[in-house]
Order: C-alpha cells, then structure tokens, then sequence
C-alpha cells in the first residue's frame, strides 16, 4: 500500500490526520484554501456588526453584541491557528486577504441598514454557519475539526440572540414590524448563497467528500437551511421573500424559487455593494497595527537575547 492509499485508508477508517502525518499536496492546499476562507470570514464577519455597536438600542444589547464581535475574532483566531499546522504563515494568510486573492463569504459584503439586520445576520447568517460548521466538526483534519468544536458551540448562541431579536421586534410597534420584515426580505437570498454554489457547478465538493474534508454537498446543506428556516418564520409570524417556497408532500422538503447566482459571482468577484469597504478596513488595521507588531517582535527579540545571556 503506497502513501496515498495508506492515506485514504486512514480517512476512509474515521482516523483523524494530523499535521505531522503525511498528506497529498492537494488535500494540504486545499485545507488551507478552506480554513483560511474560514478565518477571513470571521474577521470580516466583525465589520458589519461592529458598525452597530455604538449604536445598539439598549446597554443589554451592546453587550451582547459586543460579546458577539469578540467570539468572533476568537473563532477567526483559533481557525488560522489550525492553517498554521499545515505550512502557512499567518502572515501569508493576511497578506492573501488583502491582495484579494484568498477570499472570504461573499455574506459579509453587504451593508447592515437599520437594528434589524443584526437579529437576520444572527438568526439568518449564522443559522446558515452552523448547518455549514457542525459537520466540520467531524472533519478528517484534526486541528481544524477540534477548532470546530468550540466555534460550533458559540454560533449556536449567536442564532439564538439573533432570533430573540426578531422576536421582540415582530412583537413590537408596526414600524418596527416593518424593519423586521425588511432585514429579513435582503438577507435571505444572500443567506442561501453562503452554501456556494450547486453541486454542478463546484469544482471542489466530490473531492472534498472524498476525503472527508466535508460530510455534505452544498445542496444538502443548503436544504436543510431552508427547512428548518421556512417553519422558524411562522414563529416570527413574518414570511420569507419567495413566492415558490412551499412543502412538498413527496419530497419531504420544501421546493424554493431560483438563486440568483449571477449576483453571487459578482459578489465574489469583488462586485458587491460593500467589498471596497471591507477589504479596506482590514488593510487600514493591518497598516495601523504596524508599530504595534514591531514592539512586539522587539520585545520578544530583546527577552530572548537577555535569557540566552543568562543561561550561558
């Protein structure tokens, strides 16, 4: 059995593979292609939630939604921690970022308008994360699949805020009825496309199945979101913008209307309502943190030299 078999042996027997362990050039690449998207979207994922920080309708909201925005840097965190286990510096990572040539969801480039959208990014966006995230947690790479673990356990708890929030609005003032249903109308569509494309059309899904990188196809998934979100509305008793959505007796799920890919493309491909805005951010906080990365090289340089002295 050469190195590959042994390999797809070893993924197809649910034995986790680690770092030190010997791998094929793609499943590393495309590994870190994955996580490092991952990472980016939970970075960029701040942006458009911080933008209500200072404006959150109560002391309780502003901290939850602070204490959102962190678990998010967190996750964003522990994800390039695991891309770092196979190769990649972080600093390659951020760098692929900002030239455009990584990229991040394409959810994260359109612009929260009113309060409201803060409860869809919670119940809608990270509803769809989680049906993303919870099988990764079963992922064939270890570091990432234990990384999982605790992001998985956190999202759930942003849905949930997101959610209360819809709930307290639809139950509120007509106006604020109305903001409900509104963030809900812009960002469902958007929601399905987090799942990528269909199954046709990606070119990475059937290997990344076969090696057990994902456990569902972008399909399934995506079916799953809209089955569990279509009956959560009616508690909301708000509707989803999608005069096709409907229960299909046979199939057991409910049929939708068309996704508008064309729009999903152009979002990825830097074509989307907040893509400049994002993408600058990061840069200027790259930039602006400079002085803050060199003290903190000195400082470490200076303490090194300083024990080396001491123990010789």
């Amino acid at each position: 059995m050469n190195l590959e078999e042994n390999f797809q042996q070893k993924v197809d027997d649910e034995i986790k593979i680690e770092p030190k362990d010997w791998m094929p050039e793609k499943y590393r690449q495309t590994l870190i292609r994955q996580i490092s998207q991952h990472a980016h979207s939970e970075i960029v994922g701040m942006l458009p939630e911080g933008n209500w920080i200072t404006r959150a309708p109560s002391l309780r909201r502003k901290a939850i939604l602070i204490a959102k925005v962190q678990d998010e840097a967190g996750h964003g965190l522990y994800l390039y921690s695991a891309a770092e286990t196979l190769g990649i510096s972080r600093d390659e990572m951020y760098d692929q970022l900002h030239t455009g040539k990584a990229k991040y969801s394409s959810i994260f480039n359109y612009p929260t308008l009113t309060w409201a959208d803060i409860g869809a990014i919670g119940w809608l966006v990270d509803g769809a994360a989680i049906l993303n995230q919870i099988p990764l947690c079963r992922t064939s790479f270890g570091p990432y699949a234990r990384a999982m673990v605790r992001v998985c356990k956190e999202e759930s708890f942003h849905q949930r805020q997101g959610f209360e929030l819809l709930l307290t609005l639809s139950q509120g003032t007509e106006a604020q009825k109305k903001m409900c249903q509104d963030a809900i109308n812009r960002w469902w569509w958007p929601s399905l496309m987090m799942f990528g494309p269909n199954d046709d059309a990606s070119p990475h899904t059937a290997q990344s199945m076969k090696w057990k990188i994902k456990r569902f196809t972008n399909d399934e998934l995506r079916q799953k979101f809209i089955d569990m979100i279509a009956e959560q509305v009616k508690v909301l008793n708000m509707t989803l913008p999608d005069d096709e959505l409907k229960w299909n007796e046979e199939r057991k799920h409910y049929d939708f209307g068309k996704i508008n890919w064309e729009e999903f493309w152009q979002v990825v491909g830097g074509n989307g309502p907040c893509n400049k805005q994002r993408l600058d951010a990061r840069k200027n906080a790259w930039a602006d943190g400079e002085w803050v990365r060199e003290a903190a090289t000195a400082y470490a340089e200076k303490k090194l030299a300083k024990q080396t002295t001491n123990a010789a």
